[in-house]
């Protein structure tokens, strides 16, 4: 089976070193406008040859695992192009307009609208690992909209990268991922530009820096060519999840402000519902949109 992955880094580089680990023949032609990370994915034997765009005339299957803006760029000529029996699906962190963009396409049924939540903070072929899909969260959105020839494909490569697939319409995933995944990258991006204005009068704060700070920045070393397209393309249901942290921001600033620890207690240990909330989840029941309502409603 032929398998074009469009986009060599994290994302692009794990799939195709799983693939090809599985000794199930799929041969991974590689495609990146980045040179240098074309050659080096192939030098680390996460695919098995570097072609152009053309590649996805005679695909099986094509892999769109770039910046979610360059999906839309790329997504209708590669439907264009494709041929009869050919599947198409992306891996991008945005679905609506996505969707929407290839929504009366004559080749519709071809494409599987896809997302994996799965990720690290490094970036490029080097940062590829096989196991990072191992028990993550995979979406497939809109699913009626695709020929089941389609689905079963993009199945059976999630089985393969074992994932748990969840399922729900494109609109659905673009309001619960603003909070539960880009408004924590926009809070780590945030933080860490706090901390580095504040660095230019302390000089040694970065010396006091502990775990904690680690753990909360580490997403603000994400890719900002990744992600500044993301906030662009769900800006409406991003800045809802803005406009409610921050509105809970300036509540706990006014709380610190009078030395309320009382209300400060309050608030905490409402805040450490989280716990029971993400150990809770149960991933074959957030298939049901009332649930996985509940669970955004209990985030926010």
């Amino acid at each position: 089976m032929d398998v074009v992955i469009i986009g060599l880094g994290l994302i692009g580089g794990s799939v195709g070193m799983k693939l090809k680990k599985s000794n199930l023949g799929y041969h991974i032609i590689g495609i990146d406008n980045n040179e240098q990370h074309a050659s080096r994915a192939l030098e680390l034997g996460l695919i098995d040859e570097i072609r152009s765009l053309d590649a996805v005339v005679s695909a099986d299957l094509v892999i769109i695992c770039t910046p979610v803006d360059n999906v839309l760029r790329l997504l209708p000529g590669i439907l264009d192009a494709i041929k009869a029996d050919g599947v198409v699906m992306d891996m991008g962190s945005t679905k609506s307009e996505i969707c929407t963009l290839i929504d009366k396409h004559p080749k519709r049924k071809s494409f599987v609208a896809t997302h994996p939540i799965a990720g690290t903070e490094n970036s490029g072929p080097d940062a590829a690992f096989d196991s990072l899909f191992d028990g993550k969260t995979g979406i497939i959105c809109d699913e009626n909209k695709s020929h089941k020839n389609a689905l079963l494909v993009v199945n059976r490569i999630y089985d393969l990268l074992k994932l748990n697939v969840v399922k729900m319409d494109s609109a659905s995933h673009d309001l619960h991922i603003a909070y539960v995944s880009h408004l924590s990258h926009i809070s780590s991006f945030v933080l860490g530009q706090t901390v580095l204005e504040m660095e230019e009068d302390e000089k040694n704060i970065f010396n006091l820096a502990g775990s904690g700070f680690a753990s909360t920045v580490r997403l603000a070393k994400s890719s900002p060519a990744m992600w500044a397209p993301i906030f662009a393309q769900n800006k409406e249901h991003v800045s809802q999840s803005l406009e409610t942290y921050i509105k809970n921001l300036t509540a706990f600033k006014v709380m610190v402000d009078a030395a309320d620890k009382d209300n400060m207690f309050e608030s905490m240990t409402r805040s450490n519902k989280i716990r029971k909330v993400l150990d809770g989840i149960d991933i074959q029941s957030m298939n049901a949109e009332p649930k996985t309502k509940e669970m955004i409603n209990e985030l926010t």
